[in-house]
Formats: C-alpha cells, structure tokens, sequence
C-alpha cells in the first residue's frame, strides 16, 4: 500500500509536533525543535527530511547550521495548517 503525503503527514505525532513548532516560531534549527519538541534529535533529522521531500518544509543553510520553516507557498501547507489550528482549537 502506498501512502498519501497527507497520511505520512498526519499519521506521525512527531511530524505533526515540528509542523506546529513552525507554525507557532517560524522557523527552527534542527538544536531547537529538538528542545521545544521533546523528540530525539535522530527522530526529528528523519521527520524533517521527510517533511523537506514532501514539499512542506524548507531548508536553507546559514553558515553550518540549517534552518527549517514551512513552506508557506504550497496550498497545501497553507490547507494543513489552517486543518491544524483548528484541530487545536476544538480540543
């Protein structure tokens, strides 16, 4: 079975976790989404290379250190974080 990007989205607590963290600071090195998250560094390295694949994270790279945001240029990006405020909201 192949899944769709938006079930290996929201099918993943951890993704879901680093999506809000964007959503909430804009963006975040891999150092801070690790602390704000409470995830393992190696699990947030996979779930951001994921999410960069996916189309719904950016990365761009200052000096050595690697910055990650949404991409807010994608309808799709724009739909899921719309979808995740209000999730929030409701609970």
């Amino acid at each position: 079975m192949v899944s769709s990007p938006s079930s290996e989205i929201l099918g993943s607590k951890g993704k879901i976790k680093i999506i809000k963290l964007l959503l909430r600071e804009g963006e975040a090195n891999i150092t801070k989404i690790v602390r704000e998250t409470g995830l393992r560094y190696a699990l947030v390295e996979r779930h951001l290379e994921d999410l960069v694949r996916l189309g719904v994270v950016v990365e761009r790279r200052v000096g050595r250190l690697r910055i990650f945001s949404l991409n807010v240029t994608d309808p799709r990006v724009v739909a899921l974080a719309e979808l995740i405020r209000r999730l929030d909201s409701e609970g």
